[in-house]
């Protein structure tokens, strides 16, 4: 069997959009794999998107079909059917793609330092400008270079660091190895944000050892992306920053015993309180309702989102006395 198992959750109603990650994934220099793409009820079936492609390909591929669970439980389906055989797991998202070199600069890395979790650096792009490579954490953060080509550094406070900025990790240039894949997963419930940041955070304090290459290893592609698709005027945003506060508060739990730790991701929480009443009062600012059972949901887990509502109601008051 093969050394890496690909993980692709797919959920797309254009077409080309898997052919295009499956030939940067056939494109690498690095060929010991298999892939699973699990079909998430896709409104473009994977199945109809694989029909005319090369049988070699086909022979190192399985799709699994599953009903819509959301990114997260579509790939806990993948990480469950990893072959026995397998050492590492790559996960791409599909509307993502690879370059060459990225499961190449990941063996040689994690096998050359014996490490169990893995990040390449993203693409550089306008889309996902918040992003940056792991060149640019050394030199704000520090850390251990292991290698100069590629660059690998690691990070003994690798946990704390990236709770107070996640924008230099990326799922799909990840990539773990059998100890952390066997038993962390995704929490599925978080199907519109941070699924990723928890999932991140646990294969960090689950694995002995984690390696960030600078190396670009995947480019933002051509899809649908849930994520980018959900801006402030967006009917699922609220539940967005939901979400997103959710897993901060997991991770709050987590590490309630670091206090600089809990004051980064108490910082984020308030950020996703104050986005999420702004977006209210656009709402009635448009003449529409705001979205009153969800945030009476969001008060009863946490009295906080009131406190941030009167800040806000008072700031906004100070400005316009003014």
């Amino acid at each position: 069997m093969a050394t890496f198992t690909v993980v692709i959750p797919f959920y797309q109603r254009e077409a080309g959009i898997l052919g295009r990650a499956l030939k940067s994934i056939f494109d690498q220099t690095y060929q010991d794999f298999d892939i699973v793409i699990v079909d998430d009820e896709s409104p473009l079936p994977a199945d109809t998107e694989l029909q005319g492609i090369d049988e070699t390909w086909k022979s190192r591929i399985r799709v699994i079909s599953q009903k819509n669970g959301g990114p997260g439980a579509a790939r806990n389906t993948g990480l469950d059917n990893v072959p026995a055989e397998t050492r590492f797991v790559a996960l791409l998202d599909s509307d993502d793609i690879w370059l060459p070199d990225h499961l190449k600069n990941a063996f040689d890395c994690m096998t050359r330092f014996d490490a169990e979790c893995y990040w390449a650096s993203m693409q550089a792009s306008d889309e996902f400008y918040y992003h940056f490579g792991m060149a640019e954490l050394e030199k704000a953060e520090g850390g251990t270079r292991l290698s100069e080509d590629p660059l690998v550094i690691e990070m003994s406070n690798l946990a704390s660091v990236m709770l107070k900025n996640w924008s230099f990790l990326h799922l799909s240039c990840m990539v773990i190895a059998r100890p952390v894949f066997e038993t962390i997963r995704f929490e599925p419930s978080l199907r519109l944000a941070a699924e990723d940041v928890l999932f991140f955070c646990d294969c960090i304090l689950k694995s002995k050892r984690t390696l960030l290459c600078d190396e670009a290893g995947a480019g933002r592609g051509m899809g649908l992306n849930i994520f980018h698709s959900i801006d402030n005027r967006s009917p699922q945003f609220l539940r967005q920053q939901f979400n997103t506060w959710v897993a901060l508060d997991t991770l709050e739990q987590r590490f309630r015993s670091r206090p600089g730790d809990v004051a980064s991701i108490a910082s984020y929480k308030n950020t996703a309180r104050r986005q999420a009443l702004w977006s209210q009062a656009g709402r009635v600012k448009r003449r529409q309702a705001p979205d009153f059972g969800l945030l009476a949901r969001w008060v009863m887990r946490d009295p906080g989102l009131l406190r941030a509502a009167f800040e806000l109601g008072a700031g906004k008051f100070g400005r316009s006395a003014r």
